[in-house]
């Protein structure tokens, strides 16, 4: 790749600035952005209070959260032993078996470890030192099987509860063993696995195995008594959307009125996202129309995603009308929606109503994000605005705002086919400087950008040497 000379890349990057110059006469002052009809200062005086002089003591550590720093068993028990002759204060079993597990203790010593102490104090043993050694036997299933720790814990007096069949199926989903944890629901604990752990299984399969799977395991889990509802159909259909698979979505959805459930706000904000996701913009209002028509209420998710949806589709004047329906509603546009507008006036190339938008957006009180700076900067870039833009890359400058790696691409491709090189390489040096990319990907995206501008010079040259 051709470098330029120090001299030339040392040059500053000369940014024409937003603010108007001295000479020009200064603005009135803007006035603060209204406030909703409901709002009201609040009446009551500020309580004042003293300053703390001194600063207030740290916490103390959890206890014997760092005592044992070797996973052998032996070294554990003559270190509990020491300590037990060492005090007569009570010692917290569970904090001590907790302990043992982190140092990298295998289940089976910890389970030896917990009979030991176990038989110096008889007391000692608790449901709390039994969910330690069944949350370390989940993330070692291999080591030692955690159904048997339940007939430990009944003969203690502690039989496994929901907190129990919680504990197990979090720590085998984590340890990768979700054939396990469905072992375990259909087995030892369905009497006892509550609606919360039977959803969150069933929202990690949907993730992470196909949905005929799926649905497989739902049928073995009916019937043991635990049945799907709204919440597992809500997460079958986000799981099926997530996967573009919008037909599935659309029967279960009738399933699940066949169930008896009634779709909620959060499960249409999963639908509406999905035809995003796939390209059928348009379809969101429709989806929109329906939940009016069923009686349920849009919230701020719903207008964002239905306000982007439009504007993807291009679809902008219906898009702008809902600002004033959601203001209308009690939903005042966040950054999120005035993002979501700027990105669709720049896909149809309007980049400066987009700009204009952005200062609307800051007299409304809405305070502007990377994201929406990036989609302006991407957007005049495309639509070779490039004086504004370069206007906009020195607003995020004081900001310290950084640059995404599409947008970094399209601006030193912009900057090097306007010939200015030594404002591409400033660019450069300031993503590395903010840490916007890795050294590779932005040395990548300007190597790539310089070698199109030298291959477009060679063919210009040759084509004026051609004879006519």
């Amino acid at each position: 790749m051709g470098k330029l000379s120090p001299s030339l890349r040392s040059a500053r990057f000369l940014v024409p600035s937003l603010k108007p110059s001295p000479s020009s006469p200064s603005p009135p002052p803007s006035k603060s952005p209204s406030k909703p009809s409901f709002y009201r200062p609040s009446l009551r005086k500020p309580i004042k209070t003293a300053k703390r002089t001194t600063p207030l003591p740290a916490p103390p550590p959890p206890p014997h959260q760092h005592l044992f720093r070797s996973p052998i068993l032996s070294d554990a028990i003559s270190t509990f032993d020491s300590l037990a002759a060492a005090t007569t204060a009570p010692l917290d079993p569970s904090s001590l078996l907790q302990s043992f597990c982190n140092a990298g203790a295998s289940p089976s010593d910890a389970l030896s470890f917990f009979r030991h102490i176990s038989s110096s104090s008889p007391s000692a043993s608790g449901r709390a030192a039994f969910h330690v050694l069944l949350g370390h036997s989940c993330l070692h299933p291999s080591a030692l099987d955690p159904s048997s720790l339940f007939d430990l814990m009944s003969d203690a007096g502690f039989p496994p509860d929901a907190a129990s069949a919680d504990l197990a199926v979090r720590a085998l989903c984590s340890a990768d063993c979700l054939d396990d944890a469905c072992a375990l629901l259909r087995g030892p604990l369905s009497a006892v696995a509550d609606r919360f752990t039977y959803n969150f299984l069933i929202r990690r399969l949907a993730r992470y195995r196909p949905i005929s799977s799926v649905y497989v395991v739902i049928d073995k889990l009916s019937s043991v008594g635990l049945k799907p509802d709204l919440v597992t159909y809500t997460n079958l259909i986000d799981a099926v959307c997530r996967g573009r698979n919008l037909r599935e979505a659309t029967r279960l959805l009738a399933m699940l009125g066949d169930a008896g459930f009634k779709p909620d706000c959060y499960l249409y904000n999963v639908i509406m996202k999905g035809y995003c996701m796939v390209d059928q913009c348009g379809e969101v209002m429709e989806v929109y129309n329906r939940m009016k028509d069923e009686g349920v209420e849009p919230d701020l998710v719903t207008y964002n995603t239905l306000v982007y949806g439009l504007s993807k589709a291009g679809m902008l004047a219906q898009a702008k009308k809902f600002l004033n329906v959601m203001v209308d509603m009690g939903h005042f546009p966040d950054v999120v929606t005035y993002t979501s507008l700027m990105s669709g006036m720049c896909r149809k190339g309007d980049a400066l109503a987009a700009l204009k938008l952005l200062g609307e957006m800051e007299e409304k009180g809405c305070t502007p994000n990377d994201c929406t700076y990036n989609t302006l900067l991407m957007g005049l870039c495309k639509a070779k605005c490039l004086d504004q833009g370069m206007q906009l890359y020195g607003e995020m400058i004081s900001k310290a705002m950084k640059l995404e790696n599409a947008t970094y691409a399209t601006f030193v491709r912009a900057l090097c086919r306007a010939n200015k090189i030594a404002e591409a390489y400033e660019v450069f040096d300031y993503v590395i400087e903010s840490k916007s990319l890795t050294d590779v990907s932005a040395y990548t995206a300007l190597e790539n950008s310089l070698k199109w501008l030298k291959r477009g010079k060679v063919y210009l040259f040759t084509c004026m040497a051609l004879p006519p």
